[in-house]
């Protein structure tokens, strides 16, 4: 099985893009961020005439999170788990696909360190751990895929020193991330390619990806069951080149048959 996320940064702009990426990689399941588009938009029959079920979770020009799967898509949770407080805005959505259960997210920025948006970014992060814990035990196959605006250690950024006081390298940030990885998720990506500076995300300004200056910032965090059959985790660098593509690229895993 072939597990993708992808940070699309508006499928609306990017569907010929992402089509043709799925069409050339035949993902079993892609989760999607920042569709940014509303549910009764979303390319449901461009997706089906891929052979592709589709979920979606959407508001309009903002966030927006998606999961397709040619592996059947059964359970669909848009938002939390029903016993934790609903977000106000779209930002993650469950589903099981070919008896692994599936989760795609797009964590809050944060904006700034003394922005409210930070601390609603934290507290966005215990709800996810607290979502996990619902929707999977440790010992089933899980994997959470997505945006998580958060680059876990110094080797995830290209310069430590440009990000001094600012987000996604904080302590309380990083200790969220690792917090939900304790419940019981790896960072497959990280143990698989233990080499420093290889990054998902680029700013589009100053050249950013040919300067090679982004960060490490999407995940597939699986549990140890899904992990432990995990072949290969890529980073699909080329995603990034060509004309319009998201700052984001997509995050691979495959995993063999248990």
């Amino acid at each position: 099985m072939l597990i993708a996320t992808w940070n699309v940064n508006s499928l609306k702009a990017r569907l010929e893009r992402v089509t043709q990426w799925v069409s050339e990689n035949k993902p079993d399941v892609l989760c999607m961020q920042e569709t940014k588009m509303k549910d009764a938009v979303f390319p449901t029959m461009t997706f089906a005439e891929m052979g592709y079920e589709s979920a979606h979770f959407g508001q309009g020009q903002w966030n927006g999170v998606a999961i397709i799967s040619r592996v059947g898509l059964e359970n669909v949770v848009a938002n939390f788990a029903p016993t934790i407080e609903p977000d106000l805005e779209a930002r993650i959505i469950s589903a099981t696909c070919g008896g692994v259960k599936v989760v795609s997210v797009y964590v809050p920025n944060g904006r700034a360190l003394d922005n409210d948006h930070y601390q609603y970014k934290l507290e966005w992060m215990n709800k996810l751990k607290q979502h996990a814990t619902i929707f999977a035990k440790p010992t089933e196959d899980l994997v959470i895929g997505g945006d998580f605006n958060i680059a876990p250690t110094d080797d995830d950024v290209w310069d430590i020193k440009k990000f001094e006081g600012a987000t996604h390298v904080s302590a309380p940030e990083r200790k969220a991330f690792l917090d939900l990885c304790d419940w019981g998720l790896t960072d497959v990506f990280r143990d698989l390619h233990p080499e420093p500076k290889v990054f998902s995300w680029w700013d589009y300004r100053n050249g950013s990806f040919h300067k090679g200056e982004g960060m490490r910032i999407d995940f597939l965090l699986a549990t140890k069951s899904l992990a432990k059959r995990v072949k290969s985790c890529e980073i699909d660098r080329n995603a990034r080149k060509g004309e319009k593509p998201s700052d984001h690229v997509p995050v691979m895993i495959t995993v063999s048959e248990k």
